[in-house]
């Protein structure tokens, strides 16, 4: 593809509204627009400064199409280090087209998913984690996940794998001066330095690849199952939990045959909840296929929530624990909350034995909303947010946790060399796969099929 050619896009959503705003980005970027705009202050677009905004129309022969505002970012001031013209219209649909077509017939191609930001990678604008961040920060959607995103990219994760990787080159470089001084037996790299930089650069990388477990939930919502036997108020408390009817409750046990899910963000953190069918025997064809999919959800879910009604006595709680016990045998690693339901119907007494029964168990009330905030502090709770909020970089990029482990093998490899004594053209070799690897992250080593992967995922326009 010619990325030195002019390109357009829409910038905002398809459909209508208010405004919308049609970005334009290419060497020809202002001299291509200037063709068709006509400043209501007889202005020539190409002898503007960068950074300035001029109202006008936007003309094909003697035709208004539009009333607009352009705005004008002269290269290497820009976002993508191209020269940028931005034309803010009314959000009319026949507008936004008549407009693109305009364009596109006169010197632009349609932009390709993320080409403008692929641009600015290009350009030297953003590095490759820094423009992989743009996508996260555009689909955050709760606080945490928005507050990873903008940490990198203003390049908090590209400045620690780079100081890194600096670091490991100017050792490297000394490695591989000592290739060319073999004969005379020197070393120029201070091994008990290297040493300590090699144990540096492992506990870095291991604190990232530890905080990715973390990250990875964060960006994509943590997901938490509710299970229990049938009508004992999952449904209720997953709409409690939500603030709306989401679920379909009633008195008929077995009613949910399906999940159901919904997302919200609790103390900035996003939470998806899984509404499951219940665990019970059946001969219900449609419901064991439910109850199947609910142990596949609870092995996905990053907490199970057990939920059994109170109000069933104590007979029942043998059967309960039973459960409660099967649950923890089978995921061990799980965390899990046992939470009683409908206490708001049960005596003093009663609550007093349940607890004695079942010390760990949370006292809730799903349909009087009663419990409700002591669950999501105890959720909150279980997800370590230290380094969330002490702003530690988080990786949440299935491709860097990737390039991470491979990194932190081959810098283990160099320390295993050194402690063995290996010579420097065997140090060398995994001295400069590590290198590698940490150049993949930043995009210091790339090619057309990865940068195809990651901008394919972006929205056209970004």
């Amino acid at each position: 593809m010619d990325y030195n050619d002019t390109i357009i896009a829409l910038a905002t959503p398809s459909g209508v509204g208010s405004i919308a705003v049609i970005r334009i980005s290419g060497k020809e970027a202002i001299s291509i627009c200037n063709r068709f705009f006509n400043s209501v202050s007889g202005k020539d677009l190409i002898r503007q400064k960068t950074h300035t905004i001029h109202l006008g129309h936007i003309l094909e022969n003697d035709r208004t199409l539009d009333e607009v505002l352009v705005s004008i970012f002269k290269n290497p001031n820009s976002y993508t280090g191209e020269n940028v013209v931005e034309i803010s219209c009314h959000g009319s649909i026949y507008i936004q087209q008549e407009i693109l077509q305009l364009f596109l017939r006169n010197g632009c191609r349609m932009a390709t998913p993320g080409e403008f930001t692929l641009r600015a990678f290009l350009n030297g604008k953003l590095d490759l984690s820094q423009a992989e961040a743009v996508a996260d920060l555009i689909s955050s959607d709760s606080a945490a996940s928005h507050q990873i995103a903008m940490q990198q990219m203003r390049g908090g994760f590209s400045s620690e794998i780079a100081k890194l990787r600096e670091e490991l080159l100017n050792f490297a470089s000394l490695i591989e001066l000592e290739l060319d001084f073999a004969e005379e037996d020197v070393e120029f790299a201070d091994r008990t330095q290297f040493r300590e930089l090699i144990d540096r650069i492992i506990f870095v990388l291991k604190r990232l690849i530890d905080s990715f477990a973390v990250g990875n939930v964060i960006k994509n919502g943590i997901p938490v199952a509710i299970v229990g036997e049938p009508n004992v108020g999952k449904s209720t408390l997953l709409n409690a939990l939500l603030n709306e009817d989401r679920a379909i409750v009633s008195e008929i046990a077995g009613t949910t045959r399906d999940t159901v899910e919904d997302e919200i963000s609790i103390g900035g953190i996003g939470f998806r909840f899984i509404d499951t069918a219940g665990i019970r025997e059946t001969n219900d064809v449609v419901e064991s296929i439910g109850i199947k999919k609910t142990f596949e959800k609870i092995d996905q879910s990053h907490v199970a929530i057990y939920l059994f009604d109170s109000s069933k006595g104590i007979v029942n709680l043998k059967q309960v624990k039973q459960e409660i016990e099967k649950i923890r045998n089978r995921y061990p690693q799980k965390p899990l909350i046992i939470i009683a339901n409908k206490i708001d119907i049960l005596t003093d007494l009663q609550l007093d034995n349940l607890q004695k029964e079942i010390p760990d168990v949370l006292l809730l009330s799903a349909k009087k909303r009663v419990g409700i905030e002591r669950l999501t502090d105890l959720l909150l709770n279980l997800i370590n947010t230290g380094a969330l909020r002490n702003n530690e970089t988080i990786v949440t990029n299935t491709r860097h946790y990737d390039a991470l482990l491979k990194a932190f093998e081959e810098t283990q490899k160099v320390k295993n060399g050194l402690e063995i004594g290996l010579s420097g053209d065997l140090l060398a070799i995994d001295v400069r796969q590590a290198l590698y690897h940490f150049g993949e992250i930043t995009g210091q080593v790339s090619n057309d099929e990865l940068l195809g992967n990651i901008f394919a995922n972006f929205c056209i326009g970004k």
